[in-house]
């Protein structure tokens, strides 16, 4: 008896793992969503779209981009976690919808770790502090300055307290004890245009939506807040480098429901690396802002989400934001 249940038993471990291997090989055979949480023309938008279209070339199958704005990414992470986990929608997450929302909100309706299983590491997203080009401010020691100097009156925009510019925009206030006033806006556009208009004296943003107003000669970027200096921005100091420790920077990376099959989230890993560790794709990504990283397992991506849920409880116990 013990001898037939264990060739039962072994019957049944080949029979799934000859399953598995042949849902791999016959995946995609229809299009595949990717669910965002930002809007069309936005970094994270942009960015999917640029390996998206390389995916459904390699894939013979369209890449879906399904933009669900709104609700600090809630409303399309929900609608994420809530697919059918089959291997066909998968969520383009950033550091708000997967790590800090959970530190800053009590009701989120969807749960990060629970919710999903990661899938692949897309890139590093740093954010900067700007200036308009005709502002007198030319370096982020003179914005310090200035902001100490005029207190309460020198502004900064960013995109609330809840948001990822927000607590940078306040780690920046704590760490260098500069009182400037911070003004929320809706979004990084409106903040944008209302820095380009003369109507805040700065702005936290991340490169992504602002390097092509940088270039173009419009605003001027004082500072970038990853730890060591952006490729392409060489130029550009770090606040680490006036601030020691100083390292807020924002991600992209795909996770999928949780449930969804694993050769399919391998397939799906392989591939986008594949992709990012292409010289033109991670050229072109570099110049929207982001820096690819196609080096990461899905195992690894898991082990760099805990890590960020730790980094990031301590960060919003410093700048004391209570959940709400």
């Amino acid at each position: 008896m013990k001898r037939r249940n264990f060739t039962l038993g072994l019957a049944s471990a080949t029979l799934l793992a000859s399953s598995r291997q042949a849902l791999a090989q016959t995946w995609p055979d229809r299009p595949i969503k990717w669910v965002l949480s930002q809007p069309p023309g936005s970094g994270p938008d942009n960015v999917a779209r640029l390996l998206s279209d390389r995916l459904t070339r390699a894939w013979g199958q369209t890449v879906v981009i399904d933009n669900r704005p709104g609700g600090q990414n809630a409303i399309g992470a929900q609608a994420a976690a809530r697919a059918p986990a089959d291997g066909y929608t998968f969520y383009f997450a950033t550091t708000a919808a997967l790590v800090t929302n959970p530190l800053l909100f009590k009701q989120l309706g969807y749960d990060p770790q629970n919710d999903f299983v990661p899938v692949a590491f897309i890139a590093r997203s740093p954010f900067a502090v700007l200036v308009s080009v005709d502002s007198p401010v030319k370096t982020i020691e003179e914005l310090i300055a200035r902001s100490k100097a005029d207190k309460g009156k020198f502004t900064i925009g960013n995109e609330g307290p809840r948001t990822f510019s927000g607590m940078i925009a306040r780690l920046f206030n704590a760490r260098t004890r500069a009182e400037a006033n911070l003004v929320p806006y809706a979004n990084i556009g409106v903040g944008t245009q209302s820095l380009m208009g003369g109507h805040i004296d700065a702005l936290v943003a991340d490169l992504a939506s602002t390097a092509q107003f940088a270039k173009q000669g419009k605003l001027r970027v004082l500072a970038t807040t990853a730890s060591s200096r952006v490729a392409g921005w060489d130029d550009v100091p770090t606040l680490a480098e006036k601030l020691t420790g100083f390292d807020m920077v924002g991600w992209f990376a795909i996770v999928a429901p949780a449930g969804t099959p694993k050769p399919m989230i391998e397939r799906v890993n392989r591939d986008v690396n594949m992709q990012l560790n292409d010289k033109d794709v991670a050229a072109r990504i570099g110049v929207i802002g982001p820096v690819v990283d196609g080096s990461m397992s899905p195992e690894a991506v898991g082990v760099f989400l805990r890590n960020e849920v730790s980094k990031w409880r301590d960060i919003v116990k410093e700048i004391d934001i209570l959940p709400e």
